[in-house]
């Protein structure tokens, strides 16, 4: 056998063929989602993932306002928000922060399962999250995807 063939390919920026996803997050439930939707991010279901490098792809997630807790969660699970001062801390219900800022919900899940450093933020980055079905990048002609 030829130990040639066998050589680890690293990928990096230049060399990463990213694509376009779209889904629908309509019924879904949260954490599951979250977990697929950012190991799509990451690139973890590609052939040459290199855990260095954004390999990942641009995901465009619809109808965040739609998506389910499990359990007592959308009554029990509280948000903390802090401000920097004293006294400034605030929490809030899963269920009124859905309804005021869904796209907060989502992204907030999905950010909690990336690298929590530059590569991160910089994956994080091509993550859209809207309430609606509408998206203003169908230039992009991203594929629909389902779980």
């Amino acid at each position: 056998m030829d130990a040639n063939s066998y050589k680890t390919k690293s990928i990096n920026k230049a060399s990463v063929k990213k694509e376009w996803f779209v889904i629908d997050a309509e019924d879904q439930i949260l954490g599951r989602f979250a977990s697929k939707v950012a190991n799509i991010l990451r690139g973890k279901h590609k052939t040459y993932f290199t855990p260095n490098a954004d390999c990942g792809d641009n995901v465009i997630i619809l109808n965040a306002d739609k998506i389910r807790f499990t359990g007592k969660k959308m009554d029990e699970k509280e948000y903390v928000f802090y401000s920097g001062y004293p006294g400034g801390q605030r929490w809030e219900s899963a269920k009124s922060l859905l309804e005021r800022r869904p796209t907060y919900v989502v992204e907030h899940a999905i950010d909690g399962m990336l690298p929590n450093n530059k590569l991160g933020r910089e994956i994080f980055r091509n993550l859209y999250v809207y309430t609606g079905t509408e998206h203003p990048h169908s230039a992009q002609q991203p594929k629909p995807l389902k779980f």
